[in-house]
């Protein structure tokens, strides 16, 4: 029988102490592992990490990965980049250079340390696809100058740095491209659908749609995409990626506002604006070379993972003092 300390792993965790980092290392911490969370709190916030201030096993360091790093350990998932467009776009020229001097920083300290390392990479190497569902073979459609260009360019560079350190270096890389992700401890003013419509619902306010709403999304539970990872971060080295990894069931976004209406009881108008430039129409993940390769697919039905979103967003608000109108 293999004992405890036998297996525990020393796990870097950059962007832990946003939404789904801090996910990951309540999961790597109940498998029994120690967790180094790096973060500079840009987007991320200790009041996702808070509960484990006292933990034994878990430790914060306020860092830039921008800058290098320094740490002793035996494994590294690279999270860190603002991820929403209201986030990212606030300072396009770092979000560009946390996505590239962040990963040249990650890799080599993998490279140093001869340790396995995993890209959190994005559906928005995609752009505004012209295939539909994405399959990972398409290359995309995206604007290298447009107002996106800094996440989206940044991570497909960052991708692309994995991939010659795979080939210059043998570096045991994984690198997932994540699709629309939900669930509790979203940052309430991310801009992000999900988010918006439960704050808008709950407070009262109208929903804001762009365009007509008939564009659509897929929506895979946070809890769903860290067993997504550490399967990924598991597997054997020639699976490298990249893998699609998020829900496959679609819907326009004129569905999600109606059904966080109806699950929230509000009484909020919906109201529609002018689309953002270079938003994309569609977006659905091919998982089938996951569920090949990995076995992996989400389990958690959108009305299910909502009720838990949710509840926490009433919890949140409350504590921040809004003024709650839907009940």
């Amino acid at each position: 029988m293999t004992r405890l300390y036998d297996s525990r792993k020393r796990i870097l965790v950059t962007g832990g102490a946003g939404f789904i980092g801090s996910h990951l290392i309540d999961r790597l911490l109940g498998l029994g592992h120690e967790v180094l969370c790096l973060d500079n709190l840009f987007t991320g916030t200790k009041r996702n990490i808070d509960h484990l201030h006292n933990h034994s096993r878990f430790e914060f360091l306020r860092h830039d990965v921008t800058f290098p790093m320094y740490m002793e350990v035996d494994e590294i998932y690279n999270l860190a980049c603002p991820a929403s467009p209201v986030h990212y776009q606030h300072d396009p020229v770092q979000t560009t250079k946390t996505s590239v001097h962040g990963a040249i920083n990650a890799l080599g300290l993998a490279k140093r340390l001869k340790c396995k390392i995993f890209q959190a990479s994005t559906s928005e190497v995609y752009g505004d696809p012209h295939v539909h569902p994405q399959p990972e073979g398409y290359w995309g459609n995206v604007n290298p100058i447009g107002p996106r260009s800094c996440y989206d360019e940044g991570k497909r560079c960052a991708e692309t740095l994995f991939f010659d350190y795979r080939r210059q270096h043998n570096l045991e890389i994984k690198v997932a491209r994540i699709f629309n992700t939900y669930g509790p401890r979203m940052h309430h003013a991310d801009g992000r659908v999900v988010s918006n419509f439960i704050v808008q619902a709950l407070t009262g306010v109208p929903i804001t749609l762009f365009g007509d709403g008939s564009q659509t999304r897929s929506f895979c539970y946070v809890d769903d995409l860290v067993s997504g990872f550490i399967a990924f971060m598991d597997s054997e080295p020639e699976v490298a990626g990249p893998l699609n990894l998020g829900n496959p069931s679609e819907f326009t976004i004129k569905e999600l506002a109606e059904k966080v209406i109806e699950m929230t009881g509000s009484r909020s108008e919906i109201i529609y604006e002018t689309l953002p430039q270079d938003d994309p129409k569609q977006r659905r993940p091919d998982i089938s070379a996951v569920k090949e390769q990995l076995g992996w697919e989400p389990k958690t039905e959108l009305e299910e993972g909502l009720g838990y979103t949710i509840d926490h967003f009433r919890s949140l608000l409350t504590e921040m003092g809004y003024e709650l109108t839907a009940l």
